[in-house]
C-alpha cells in the first residue's frame, strides 16, 4: 500500500477506524465494499474486473465470516476518502488513461492495454481465453501450430499459462517455452487475425503497431507458476538446447529461497498479507536463513509463536509445502508488480 494509504481518516469519520480488532487487508476491504452493495450494483463492479480479480474476490467474500460494524465502517470511510476528491473530468484524455493505467498496473502491463485503447486493436478474442479452464485453453491450441501456441501462452497470465502447458507433453512445452523466450513483438495484423480465428470459435479493427508480447522474462514469469518437478525437467531440457538462454531464464525466476534477498521493509509489508497458517506451511521446507529473516522481521512475540507453531507441526507433505510457497511467491509477485515492494534475483520426501 502507499503512504497514502496508510494515513488515517479524518477525525469525524474515524469512529470505527481506531477500534479494528486486526488488520483489514485490501481484498477484505474490497469484499467487504462489495457485500455492502445491492447485488446489481456488486454485480456491474465485477463486469470491470479481469477474471482472476473476480476470483480473488470472490474467494474472500466466500471466507469473510463475523464482520463487524467497526470494520465495515472503516473500510467504507477508506473508499469516500480514496474517491472523494475525484471528478470525471477530462477522462476522455488520452494522456489521463495513459497515467491512470500506468500508475494502476505499471508501465510493461499497461503499455499494450493503452495500445488496444488509444490505437483502437481489438484483442476480444484472446481475452475471452483469460476466463477459460487452462485445460480448455490447452486442448482448444493443443493441434496449433506451434508459433500459434506461444503467442496464446504469451498473452496469457503466467500462472494460468503455466497451467496450460502442464496439460501438454513435455516435447511441446519445451518448444512453446523456447519460442515465447524468443517471441519479442507481432505484427497487428497476425494478432487481429488470431482474434478473428478465436471470435469465430466463440460466436462471435487493427492497430498500426507492433505489439511487444513475449520474451525471455515472460518464459520465466511462466515457469514460476509451474510445479516444481516439471519447472526442473523443462529447465534441464531448454539448457541442453541453449545453456546462455537457461541461465538467463534461471536469473529472472523468482522462487521462494529469494526472499532473503528482500530487503526487511518489503518482508514486513508482504507478512501483513500472508495468514500464519500458509507461513508455517510455507517455512517447513525453506532454508534457516529464509526462516531467521522471516523472525527478524516480526514482533519478538509473533516470532516466539511463529516457532512455536513450527516445532509443533508435524511432517507436511512436498507437495503442500510447495503449494503454500508458491502462495506466498504469487502475493509477493502481485506487490511487487503494484509497486508496494521490491524483490530480489533469482536464484517426494517428507520435510
Amino acid at each position: 500500500m502507499s503512504d497514502e494509504d496508510n494515513k488515517p481518516a479524518p477525525a469525524k469519520q474515524d469512529s470505527g477506524a481506531r477500534k479494528l480488532r486486526r488488520k483489514v487487508s485490501r481484498l477484505e476491504s474490497a469484499a467487504i465494499l462489495l457485500m455492502s452493495l445491492g447485488e446489481g450494483d456488486a454485480a456491474q463492479i465485477l463486469k470491470h474486473m479481469g477474471p482472476k480479480e473476480v476470483q480473488r474476490v470472490g474467494v474472500t467474500m466466500a471466507q469473510l465470516r463475523d464482520v463487524s460494524k467497526e470494520e465495515v465502517e472503516y473500510v467504507v470511510d477508506e473508499f469516500m476518502n480514496a474517491v472523494g476528491g475525484q471528478t470525471g473530468l477530462g477522462i476522455g484524455a488520452d494522456d489521463y488513461i495513459r497515467t491512470m493505467l500506468t500508475q494502476a498496473l505499471g508501465e510493461e502491463k499497461a503499455s499494450s492495454l493503452i495500445d488496444r485503447i488509444l490505437i483502437g486493436g481489438n484483442t476480444t478474442g484472446l481475452d475471452t481465453l483469460k476466463w477459460m479452464e487452462p485445460r480448455a485453453v490447452a486442448d482448444m491450441i493443443r493441434y496449433e501450430h506451434p508459433q500459434i501456441q506461444a503467442i496464446v501462452v504469451s498473452y496469457l497470465d503466467p500462472d494460468q499459462a503455466a497451467e496450460i502447458l502442464s496439460n501438454l507433453d513435455d516435447k511441446v512445452r519445451l518448444d512453446i517455452v523456447m519460442r515465447v523466450a524468443s517471441l519479442e513483438t507481432i505484427q497487428p495484423q497476425a494478432l487481429q487475425e488470431l482474434n478473428n480465428i478465436l471470435e469465430k470459435q466463440f460466436s462471435g479493427g487493427s492497430g498500426a503497431q507492433t505489439s511487444k508480447i513475449g520474451g525471455v522474462k515472460r518464459a520465466a514469469d511462466i515457469m514460476n507458476y509451474m510445479d516444481r518437478g516439471v519447472e526442473g525437467m523443462l529447465m534441464d531440457s531448454i539448457k541442453e538446447m541453449d545453456p546462455d538462454l537457461g541461465s538467463t531464464i534461471e536469473d529472472l525466476m523468482f522462487v521462494f529461497d529469494n526472499l532473503r534477498e528482500v530487503d526487511d521493509r518489503g518482508i514486513q509489508a508482504l507478512l501483513r498479507e500472508v495468514s500464519s497458517e500458509v507461513l508455517v506451511v510455507a517455512l517447513k521446507g525453506s532454508d534457516e536463513e529464509v526462516k531467521e529473516k522471516i523472525f527478524r522481521n516480526m514482533s519478538k512475540r509473533a516470532a516466539e509463536l511463529l516457532r512455536d507453531d513450527l516445532e509443533a507441526k508435524g511432517p507436511v507433505r512436498v507437495s503442500e509445502v510447495e503449494t503454500a510457497q508458491k502462495d506466498i511467491i504469487t502475493i509477493a509477485r502481485r506487490m511487487a508488480e503494484a509497486g508496494e515492494i521490491s524483490l530480489g534475483g533469482s536464484g517426494e520426501e517428507m520435510v
